[in-house]
């Protein structure tokens, strides 16, 4: 089976209160993926966003994005009045998110909603606070004691706190447990939208794409509350820190400073905790898509304390035993993909072939290196990878253009077959979607022929990233017929049964008439029966 998506942040989505929610706009989006014949939405990770607004500089390896939570449905359930959010200033400008503001704005908002929450609990939160027990208490409790220190990282509270005395601890959980209970309601907030929004999803034949961050944050929960998992000093300091040598793109490499895991640790329970992580990812999406995958072979350890890349050091990885592992517990054939970018070597190759798993193909590195370069899709060895035109750190293709020198575009357009620059966008999605590849991707930016200044993320820079936002105009009919004419073209048009008319967000459900079955619930062992079939499909 030949299938297609398209790659946005829920971030990036229209709306009115400065950021994408998980509301109106993201179940309209999933019905223009619908009429645009495609499969899968890719949404990157839906952690809080860190350290340079990146959801990849989390606080938390398992939490949603407060910043998501649709305040619409909030109304709907009684928790907020529309007085409580319209007329607040959410942008500085209409196509980027200031998440400066939004710090300022939406945690008080939230605050409002809990409070109304509080005068009568729904039945089922209880059950949520169970299901989550294993991760949220104690990020929760870290959400409240970086309140109490104005948002100051953990290794900068009082050292009993940092080193979590019990005696500390116990004392917090007591003295702060509205605010606990406030960043548990969040969460139920998030969780309880999110799940509604996959549940459509399927309704309407999409599946999702998911992230799974290789690296934890160092201020997170998780290497506060359990520092055993990683690479630390007695003092909870980084032995070193995670990052990639330099190379042509970034010549005093990536220094991304998160802590390493404790893989030797791990190993001794099996990876018990990575298992569970994957259980939660799988839960939470459709299809994973593994940040950093040569990593698990071998990860780029620097010193800590050093202000470059420069010298750090390869050091051996789990390699293929925590896949081992995990095809133990969740089936051979996982619904995953491998980012397998960057430095990769035959021993990676061999880890993901072992492995199974679909790599990435990202065009926009075919071009620079002559009829040899294996992401020119005539070199595509086997259909079980998946095509992107480029991913969120990438130029747009527009931008991508402009970057290039001249021999590049030239070898481009000859490739392409097109005449002028200004057609190799159009010319590189066709490309995408003609391959042999059995999922072809583009970012929503690139059918939108979006400008440079569309980017996503710009490794290695801090500022000005995860900010781009789209608008409520660029979801005409005549792109989704567009993006539904190109799929039907190369065979990879949506064929799975879609509603004659589509269905309404819960909160919007009093305009009805009929209802429709509730879905069954899609369980990682399933997810990946059906993504075995698919890719069995592909491979014929």
């Amino acid at each position: 089976m030949r299938e297609s998506g398209i790659l946005l942040p829920v971030s990036a989505l229209p709306s009115q209160h400065g950021i994408g929610k998980i509301g109106q706009r993201a179940f309209e989006f999933i019905d223009f993926l619908r009429e645009a014949g495609c499969r899968y939405w890719q949404v990157l990770p839906l952690s809080p966003t860190g350290y340079g607004d990146s959801p990849y500089q989390s606080c938390s390896c398992f939490a949603g994005n407060p910043y998501l939570i649709s305040f619409d449905a909030l109304t709907a359930r009684g928790w907020l009045t529309p007085s409580d959010y319209v007329g607040l200033p959410w942008e500085t400008a209409p196509d980027k998110i200031d998440y400066a503001l939004l710090w300022q704005q939406v945690i008080p908002v939230l605050r409002i909603a809990h409070t109304r929450f509080l005068q009568h609990k729904p039945a089922d939160y209880r059950k949520f606070c169970n299901a989550h027990k294993a991760w949220l208490p104690e990020y929760a409790l870290f959400m409240a004691l970086k309140d109490v220190h104005a948002g100051r990282p953990w290794y900068e509270w009082e050292p009993e706190l940092a080193m979590r005395e019990k005696r500390v601890i116990a004392d917090a959980r007591d003295r702060y447990a509205r605010e606990i209970d406030f960043y548990t309601f969040v969460q139920y907030c998030f969780f309880s939208q999110w799940k509604s929004l996959k549940k459509y999803a399927h309704k309407n034949g999409i599946r999702i794409i998911g992230d799974i961050p290789i690296y934890a944050a160092y201020d997170s929960a998780e290497v506060w509350a359990q520092p055993e998992l990683f690479r630390l000093d007695k003092e909870k300091k980084p032995v070193a820190v995670a990052g990639c040598p330099p190379d042509a793109f970034a010549l005093t490499g990536q220094l991304w400073g998160n802590p390493l895991w404790n893989w030797e640790k791990m190993a001794e329970d099996g990876y018990a905790w990575w298992l569970d992580r994957i259980a939660f990812v799988l839960d939470l999406y459709d299809v994973v898509r593994i940040d950093h995958f040569r990593g698990f072979e071998k990860y780029y350890a620097i010193p800590y304390g050093a202000e470059t890349a420069e010298h750090g050091k390869w050091t051996k990885g789990p390699d293929y035993a925590l896949w081992k592992a995990a095809k133990k517990r969740f089936g051979d054939e996982m619904p995953v993909i491998a980012e397998d970018l960057g430095n990769i070597t035959p021993a990676v190759e061999k880890l993901l072939r072992r492995t199974g798993f679909p790599g990435m193909k990202v065009m926009q590195f075919a071009f620079d290196s002559g009829a040899d370069n294996p992401y020119l899709p005539h070199n595509f060895t086997s259909p079980n990878c998946v095509c992107y035109t480029g991913t969120h750190d990438n130029h747009t293709l527009r931008g991508w253009v402009k970057a290039n020198s001249g021999a590049v575009n030239a070898y481009t357009m000859d490739y392409l077959n097109v005449k002028k620059e200004k057609q190799i966008p159009k010319a590189m999605i066709r490309a995408a979607w003609s391959s042999t590849a059995r999922i072809a991707i583009a970012q929503m930016q690139d059918f939108l022929d979006a400008p440079p200044s569309a980017r996503i993320n710009t490794p290695s820079t801090l500022g000005g990233n995860w900010a781009y936002r789209t608008a409520l105009s660029d979801y005409t009919p005549k792109l989704a017929a567009k993006i539904r004419r190109l799929n039907a073209t190369y065979g990879r048009l949506n064929a799975e049964p879609q509603p004659a008319e589509p269905a309404l967000p819960e909160e919007h459900a009093e305009s009805r008439e009929t209802k429709k079955a509730p879905a069954k619930k899609a369980s990682p062992k399933r997810a990946a029966t059906k993504w075995a079939a698919q890719k069995k499909e592909a491979d014929k």
